[in-house]
């Protein structure tokens, strides 16, 4: 079965990354993008009884850092 984990900065934490995207398209022309927010996608192909409990905890142990990152889990 495939999981996306998509993992993305808590409101209020700094986005160096996500600021040097916005200045990289604004120096490419680009009007009118108010703020970048970076984050990353995690594709995982798990056996299909992988239960809810596990994968949350695979994000809280390892793929997110759960104090500066939210996730979220989807069931593809």
């Amino acid at each position: 079965m495939k999981i996306n984990v998509y993992v993305t900065l808590k409101p209020g934490v700094l986005d160096p990354q996500g600021k040097a995207i916005h200045h990289a398209l604004a120096s490419l022309g680009f009007a009118g993008i108010d703020d970048v927010r970076a984050g990353r996608f995690i594709e995982l192909e798990v056996a299909n009884d992988t239960s809810d409990d596990d994968l949350d905890a695979m994000c809280r142990k390892l793929l997110a850092n759960t104090v500066i990152e939210n996730y979220r889990i989807e069931r593809g």
